[in-house]
């Protein structure tokens, strides 16, 4: 008898134990006499539930979870046929957290080998980039506009006209740049789809230099993500060798390759122009806009710069055309997006479904509530430089519309929870501090606003002439907003300005001392 089972190499169930469990399932299965085949794929993204362990059965797939190491001998006897076990979850598609998504950018994730092309191929992998081939470059930028894809980094900016802009833009060589450099709070589904389905990300770059005339490509990752870059890496190898990579990309005309780069975990090398000074050698700074990297980017030439999202998205926008992507979504929102939820929550996750969504039915129903049980009071949305709502905008679409119209940010899907313990004084103290750090020095209101954003809610906390100190925070932000050469310094009022606007009797509280730094 040979079992075959499915437990993640992602770095979520790797941190919660899935090495060790996989090792202790392949000694119970030898105590046994029974052959195991362990397949390592990436994560459902049912984080509460990992490690996740799967069966495959006449059935389908059947989960079991959270398993540790202790649990092998006894799942390898359920396994064996010996009776039920007490972490059997069933077919993981069931669950109500994942039979609510609609997954189209996730939709090989937890489902694949990540390192298997083969696999990949056998669930739908290389349509897209097969179509592209065949309507050229011009066809593929229109497929893409129709689509309604954004941006999903945080800026929101329509991918086809990005594409076009270079795609025109004059110059000896043009470039393909993916921002994997994923540091925002409570956000990881960069990394999920790096190790859960590399290949994909490979497929949507390609597409993207056929269709702009890049022959080059780049994915720029933060050194903290070991795992993504080993998955990467071992991608990119296989693809080259298969032909996805190199001169005749599936044996075409178009030319296109690309490497993996290691960033240091600088925070603002999430910026665009900052993470493109990273790539040629130099300190994280950010440029001066224009010129615009479109136009003048990587070593000077014409570049895309695109999320792992964005980019991850592509190919089945190609593969089932743009009107099947764009039924999808709300208003100028079309498609899907991938959600992180974080933070105070019973069930954190990944969860992808079509933009219109609202905030109260993600932290309500999809996330549980609070997992210590008390009210939730606040939720960040975009990082940490994102606006916190109250229970009172629950009632707001996901949408990039509807949150610039309260103040708010998407950015790039993440969702972190805070329960009625919070302080929102030290949340807004937070964001200050954490520009002042991550800054990268080049303009004043960031560097120089920043630090003295913190010490004036320090003075706030310790009770000190509050009324006059948060008016000057206030006008702190307003210089921070409109005077930041990049959008670490003119994001960074958000959370600062919506945690006064929603939250204004925590900065009234009795007098606090302030700890030194």
């Amino acid at each position: 008898m040979t079992l075959r089972l499915y437990i993640p190499r992602d770095a979520a169930a790797v941190a919660c134990g899935a090495d060790e469990v996989a090792a202790a399932l392949q000694v119970a299965a030898i105590a046994r006499n029974l052959d195991v085949e362990i397949v390592r794929n990436g994560s459902r993204g049912l984080a509460w539930l990992e490690p996740l362990v799967e069966l495959v059965t006449p059935e389908g797939r059947i989960g079991y979870g959270p398993a540790e190491p202790e649990d092998a001998e006894s799942l390898i006897a359920a396994f064996a046929g010996d009776g039920a076990h007490r972490l059997r979850v069933g077919r993981p598609e069931e669950l109500p957290f994942l039979k609510r998504q609609t997954r189209l950018t996730f939709a090989r994730v937890g489902i694949v080998d990540p390192r298997d092309l083969d696999d990949y191929r056998a669930h739908g992998g290389l349509k897209g980039l097969e179509k592209a081939i065949a309507l050229g470059p011009a066809g593929i930028i229109e497929e893409v506009t129709k689509s309604g894809l954004r941006g999903r980094g945080g800026a929101g900016f329509p991918t086809g006209i990005k594409w076009k802009t270079v795609a025109d833009a004059r110059g000896e060589r043009k470039y393909i740049v993916c921002n994997a450099d994923e540091g925002d709070s409570g956000t990881f589904a960069d990394r999920m789809l790096m190790e859960g389905d590399p290949f994909c990300l490979i497929e949507g770059m390609a597409i993207a230099g056929i269709a702009t005339g890049a022959a080059k490509g780049f994915v720029y990752i933060r050194s903290e993500y070991p795992h993504a870059i080993a998955a990467m890496n071992a991608a990119v190898d296989k693809a080259r060798r298969a032909g996805v990579l190199g001169p005749a990309v599936l044996g075409s005309a178009h030319g296109f390759d690309m490497e993996v780069r290691v960033g240091a975990g600088a925070y603002v090398c999430g910026e665009e122009t900052s993470l493109l000074e990273s790539l040629e050698g130099r300190r994280g700074t950010v440029r001066a806009k224009p010129p615009l990297p479109a136009h003048k980017g990587l070593f000077g030439m014409p570049t895309v710069i695109n999320n792992v999202l964005s980019l991850a998205t592509v190919p089945v926008i190609l593969a089932d055309g743009a009107e099947a992507y764009r039924d999808f979504g709300m208003g100028r929102s079309r498609g899907t997006m991938p959600i992180q939820l974080a933070g105070n929550l019973n069930y954190g996750g990944l969860f992808e479904t079509a933009f219109g969504i609202t905030l109260g039915q993600l932290v309500d129903e999809i996330g549980g509530g609070c997992f210590t049980g008390r009210p939730i009071r606040a939720v960040q949305v975009g990082g940490p430089l994102g606006a916190y709502f109250p229970r009172e905008l629950f009632d707001t679409p996901f949408d990039y519309e509807a949150f610039a119209a309260r103040d708010g940010l998407i950015g790039h899907g993440g969702i972190v929870v805070f329960d009625d313990s919070v302080d929102m004084r030290h949340q807004a103290r937070f964001a200050m501090a954490f520009c002042a750090v991550e800054s990268c020095g080049k303009c004043t209101p960031c560097r120089i606003g920043s630090t003295r954003g913190a010490e004036t809610i320090d003075k706030i906390i310790a009770g000190r002439d509050v009324a006059r100190n948060i008016a000057i925070v206030e006008d702190l932000c307003q210089t921070m907003k409109f005077g930041s050469l990049c959008a670490l310094g003119g994001f960074t009022p958000y959370p600062v300005l919506s945690a006064i606007r929603h939250f204004p009797e925590d900065f009234h509280r009795t007098p606090q001392r302030v700890a030194a730094e």
